[in-house]
């Protein structure tokens, strides 16, 4: 048997995907009014990110403990490694870890520090280890040296949501009181999402992020994906305007940020996740 990987629906991760690379996703939630929604599972209302009352949590327990019982029982022993949405924006890790300690050491959870596609990335790096036979030592190791490979930024049209949330953290004083600014965040290594630049126009915002993604990826060959709160014309300019700018880059997609985070940034936003090759 193989190592199998798990990860969470922060991923935004394609069933064709996760099922090439055997990797199980766990549902983050979606509240609405009371009601709450399996994000992956359930169906979400598209403007999910325009309605009041809405909040979100990481994955459960129950959901957590069920996939790692699952995909530990399939790997035949040979061990999990569980790859989340950072700490630092999501207590989906913590929580993940409480769990694991259920199975002792075949349960190895990750800290992706990131979100979105860039929690995918290490995911996969982390599949395509197991599928080469690797053991649990080496699968683990494959995730953490993609953690630091990777790289995400975000415009965000207008900074509501994010304040509503609590997501902003230490880039509120920073941004200060001011709703009309467009401005550039990006995922420390911490995982904690920070202020890059303060902008005030939507196409000076977007040429910085393009900008920031060219500076990321340098000469070196890398993965994109860019990610959109019903924005896809502006996130399709973005790709064709990266992939113009960097021929070297390998796959580019383009798809949405999902509902779990659309609620954080808001209509509008943009966002790229990359990894560059090792």
């Amino acid at each position: 048997m193989t190592v199998v990987v798990v990860t969470d629906s922060s991923a935004r991760m394609s069933a064709d995907e996760a099922q090439r690379w055997g990797i199980r996703q766990v549902p983050l939630h979606v509240l609405i009014d009371g009601t709450d929604l399996r994000d992956g599972v359930d169906a979400v209302p598209h403007d999910v990110h325009a309605r009041s009352h809405v909040t979100t949590s990481g994955a459960s327990p129950a959901d957590l403990a069920e996939t790692y019982r699952k995909a530990l029982a399939d790997s035949g022993g040979d061990g999990v490694v569980a790859v989340h949405l950072s700490a630092a924006l999501s207590g989906t890790f913590s929580t993940a870890c409480a769990v694991a300690r259920e199975f002792g050491s075949a349960v190895r959870v990750v800290n992706s520090r990131s979100a979105a596609a860039c929690v995918g990335f290490v995911a996969t790096a982390a599949a395509r280890a197991a599928a080469t036979g690797a053991d649990l030592d080496a699968v683990e190791d494959a995730a953490r040296s993609a953690v630091t490979r990777g790289h995400a930024f975000i415009v965000v049209h207008r900074l509501d949501n994010l304040r509503r949330s609590g997501r902003i953290g230490a880039a509120a004083s920073w941004l200060g009181t001011a709703l009309a600014l467009k401005p550039l965040l990006g995922i420390d290594v911490d995982g904690r999402l920070v202020p890059v630049q303060r902008i005030r126009t939507v196409s000076k915002a977007h040429a910085a992020l393009l900008d920031a993604v060219a500076d990321a990826i340098g000469e070196r060959s890398a993965s994109v994906v860019v990610h959109h709160v019903d924005n896809h014309d502006d996130a399709d300019a973005l790709g064709a305007a990266l992939t113009a700018r960097l021929p070297q880059v390998e796959s580019l997609t383009v798809t949405d940020m999902g509902p779990v985070l659309a609620v954080h940034v808001g209509a509008g936003a943009i966002g790229v996740a990359l990894t560059v090759d090792g």
